[in-house]
């Protein structure tokens, strides 16, 4: 196999020099103003026109592969949208006052490598102090736009998910109280080979998202939860697919009462072409129900040149479903893209966003584009895609300004979306896409030069590049694989064009995430844990308050395991409490991915100054055997800060631990345990 150019390389066939370390100044046409009324997509993508044209074209791909040659059909304009998903609806009331592992196609269970209703949603660094009608327990990147977790509210209840249970906790009265549990999977169901990962509430309907090897596809189980917190099994839906897992992304989103969801569909097939395409059926304890297909040939796209060249690389179907789950009868319906295995995936309150790259993975001479934005929109308006250079690393480089007109990606030379641990790994050069609505059409186009930036690389390491988007800037740093750094760069560039200001923080840059107006780096130094408070004044960006937690590291990486919640007084988030999961003796490269939480740390910001208010740490006496059946890695974390109702909670594991803030300190006030009964000696 042939070595693929450098980004810099790549742009350059655009006339974009690389600028390598060195601040820049904005390309031309980057900070050019945009239209008052945000322009749209200049057309739309070509649907395949009828079954036989889809069937032909995937036997033409499978008989390619095998060394066969068969003629290309022609495309025939067909445009069937997303359904809208329905406005939010008012939430349940609040409750009273008072080093990585690469995998390529399964999940691999590891050790412990510890040594000892609808919700309307806001994003992390809009959250309230208290709650309301409008607060939400889940670090979102999109306000209304929420994504499956494995803790949520319901009404005075908290709803968790974990190792294969669901679990109900009341908080009514100022108290804790364990309430239920059921099986996270279908009665009669042997789930030993399933994994349930993200948790939804609609309503009075919860929903559980997983993955099933044994079955071979994404479940979707629904539960009823009542007003005193006791659960029941409702019914179970079987979605053909391969396995959605992300290191950082979440498979699924709800708007209102509609469920967004993105799973992977490999072509692989024996006699049918169709089997490889998306389908669901209900889940009568069998596997001899049929599948109803839910992406006609109408609704299945790909780029014009991917379409038309034999070298190119269409091997994997991404599917994005869309479900009413008010329906009685789970009613589904999907879009599907075609191209290569690479891809990232974001979701705005508008569309939905799919980046597919390398589809001329071994093609250094190709000069056209190498990768596609698709825009799959709700409501009416059409699907459509622009050709492009580099990748995403993760769905934090996306952010949609829908006022503009305009979604802004921040791009590397080389990455694998965010499939398994993918993200983890990216190659040099940074470049930040700035693609207007009206610079998608029918997949025949690319990105114009002017849209691009080029932007300082932080650094030779290719691990855990870290990117988000804060106010008017976007932000990016990158990890270390194995060892402590003392000093990296953290990179603040003005999303619409400006001076890049380049920081140095004393440790790696493992996380970025929101504090109101500004943000927060947080990674591992040689001594410990460290945060660094990143100001964005109109002035220009520049580091704020520092603090070190010695001897730890980060128990999660999960964007879900970090929670800052502002003080009533400073809704700009110059005061306020963070939370997040920490471990002791913990290789932070390995150990951050399974689950390995022993405290939960909380630091107070007051007037922008940092300071720590305290742990509260899980226990460890008296631990028994749960008796887990499924999901007995927590690929997802099990540990989340949550602050509900002016309380302030950490959930550890099995146990649910509140605490009380006073004067800057944090103190246990309560401790309850949901775990199952422990398991009979034998069984």
């Amino acid at each position: 196999m042939r070595a693929r150019p450098s980004f810099a390389s790549r742009l350059a066939l655009l006339g974009l020099a690389c600028a390598g370390a060195a601040l820049v100044a904005p390309e031309p046409g980057i900070a050019a103003p945009i239209a008052s009324k945000p322009p749209r997509p200049s057309g739309g993508l070509q649907a395949f026109g009828s079954d036989s044209e889809l069937r032909a074209y995937l036997r033409r791909l499978k008989n390619q592969e095998e060394g066969e040659a068969v003629p290309i059909p022609v495309p025939v304009p067909v445009a069937p949208p997303m359904p809208a998903p329905p406005p939010p609806s008012p939430a349940p009331a609040a409750p009273g006052p008072a080093g990585s592992v690469v995998v390529t196609g399964t999940r691999i269970p590891q050790p412990n490598l510890m040594s000892t209703s609808p919700i309307a949603v806001v994003a992390s660094g809009e959250a309230k102090a208290d709650s309301s009608a409008s607060a939400s327990i889940t670090n979102n990147q999109e306000a209304n736009v929420d994504e499956g977790d494995i803790v949520k509210v319901s009404g005075e209840h908290l709803v968790i998910l974990r190792r294969g249970r669901l679990f109900t906790v009341s908080l009514a009265g100022g108290a804790m109280r364990p309430v239920d549990s059921i099986n996270a999977f279908p009665p009669g169901v042997s789930a030993q080979g399933d994994w349930y990962d993200e948790m939804l509430i609609s309503g009075n309907r919860i929903i559980v998202v997983g993955y099933s090897y044994d079955r071979g596809g994404t479940e979707i189980n629904r539960f009823r939860i009542d007003r005193a917190g006791r659960l029941r099994f409702e019914d179970a839906w079987h979605l053909k697919s391969n396995d959605y897992y992300s290191s950082r992304n979440y498979a699924s989103r709800l708007i209102g009462n509609r469920l967004i969801f993105y799973t992977p569909l490999y072509l692989e097939w024996e006699d049918d072409p169709f089997e490889a395409l998306p389908a669901v059926r209900r889940w009568r304890g069998s596997e001899e129900g049929a599948f109803k297909r839910i992406a006609s040939a109408r609704r299945v796209y790909i780029a014009p040149v991917m379409r038309k060249a034999r070298e190119a690389v269409v091997d994997t179907v991404h599917s994005v479903t869309s479900c009413d789950l008010a329906a009685a009868e789970l009613d589904c319906s999907a879009i599907a893209v075609l191209g290569p295995e690479s891809r990232t995936f974001y979701v705005s309150p508008q569309a939905v966003y799919l980046w597919v790259s390398d589809a001329w993975e071994d093609d250094e001479d190709r000069r056209g584009p190498d990768s596609w934005l698709y825009r799959l929109p709700f409501g009416r308006e059409r699907p459509s895609a622009v050709g492009a250079r580099g990748a995403p690393v993760d769905q934090f480089s996306f952010r949609e300004d829908g006022a503009e007109g305009v979604v802004n990606v921040l791009l590397r030379g080389e990455a694998g979306g965010d499939f398994m641990f993918a993200p983890e790994v990216s190659g040099p050069g940074v470049a930040l896409a700035r693609v207007r609505f009206s610079d998608f059409g029918n997949g025949s186009r690319e990105l114009p030069r002017s849209r691009y930036r080029v932007l300082p690389d932080p650094g030779p390491e290719s691990w855990s590049f870290q990117n988000r988007f804060a106010g008017e800037y976007v932000l990016y740093g990158g990890g270390v694989l194995g060892e402590h750094r003392d000093k990296a760069a953290l990179v603040a560039a003005p999303v619409r064009g400006g001076r890049v200001t380049e920081l140095s923080v004393p440790h790696s840059v493992d996380r970025l995430d929101l504090l109101g107006s500004d943000a927060i780096a947080i990674g591992a130094a040689s001594s410990g844990l460290g945060f660094t408070t990143v100001e964005l004044p109109a002035g220009g960006p520049r580091l704020g308050d520092k603090y070190l937690l010695p001897d730890a590291a980060e128990g999660e990486t999960r964007s879900h395991a970090f929670f800052f919640s502002p003080d009533r007084e400073t809704p700009d988030g110059a005061s306020g409490t963070l939370g997040l999961p920490v471990a002791k003796r913990a290789d932070p490269a390995l150990a951050r991915f399974f689950g390995s939480s022993a405290a939960m740390l909380f630091l107070r910001r007051d007037e922008r100054r940092l300071s720590a208010a305290g742990e509260l740490e899980a226990q460890t006496k008296g631990v028994a055997d749960d008796g887990c059946q499924a999901s007995c890695v927590d690929w997802y974390g099990n540990a989340r800060p949550i602050f509900l109702g002016g309380r302030t909670f950490a959930l550890l594991g099995y146990e649910l631990v509140e605490g009380r803030i006073d004067r800057g300190r944090i103190r246990e006030v309560g401790r309850i345990s949901f775990a199952p009964p422990p398991q009979p000696a034998g069984q």
